[in-house]
């Protein structure tokens, strides 16, 4: 008999991991986010506590897998520094296109006011971004246009991210409102180049 809080040996063939995460996916495109509980993800994966609790400490670090970029390999930034504004939608595309990747159905429940993961992931914490985020990541590299001189110096490079954070979840809601016949894509590009074009330079 398997030991509490250790997975069964059935478990441990490699796939458990990505079984939860499957079964995580399939709950939250037919009951939305709120259905995620512990115990449904192990119903629908056909795995134990034990191997769930082996794998994340919590239904809380299990819906921060979904909106980590990391769970999307690495972001490839198509554009250069002096186009920043695409260069900033490169990473969000990044995300967004692994989320999409997954549905509409999964798209809708997801970007719910009640995802605290999400809210938590695309928020700030004491004025900054959490470490390891697109929006950090977007920070970074807007910080790094104004260093070249090719964002005004004087602008808040923060206040600025929030705002194209805002903007991208507007686009991936309205993408929503309109069952996925959006161009987000076309319509991120747009609005975040529009939106940058006051404190380009050069």
């Amino acid at each position: 008999m398997a030991k509490p809080g250790r997975p069964r040996k059935d478990a441990n063939a490699g796939d458990a991991r990505q079984r939860i995460i499957d079964a995580t996916v399939a709950i939250i495109s037919q009951k939305g986010a709120d259905a995620v509980t512990v115990r449904s993800v192990c119903e629908k994966s056909g795995l134990s506590n034990g191997t769930f609790y082996h794998h994340f400490a919590n239904k809380d670090e299990l819906m921060m897998e979904f909106v980590h970029d990391s769970l999307f390999g690495e972001a490839q930034l198509n554009h250069p520094l002096d186009q920043i504004a695409e260069r900033i939608c490169d990473l969000y595309l990044h995300l967004l296109h692994g989320y999409m990747g997954m549905g509409k159905d999964f798209m809708k429940s997801f970007y719910s006011t009640n995802n605290t993961a999400l809210s938590a992931y695309m928020g700030t914490h004491d004025g900054a971004f959490a470490p390891g985020t697109i929006m950090e990541k977007s920070e970074v590299e807007m910080r790094a246009a104004q260093d070249a001189g090719l964002v005004d110096p004087a602008a808040d490079a923060h206040t600025i991210c929030c705002d194209i954070c805002t903007i991208v979840k507007g686009c991936v809601f309205e993408w929503c409102l309109e069952d996925g016949r959006m161009d987000v894509e076309a319509a991120l590009h747009r609005l975040v180049g529009n939106y940058l074009r006051p404190y380009l330079r050069g």
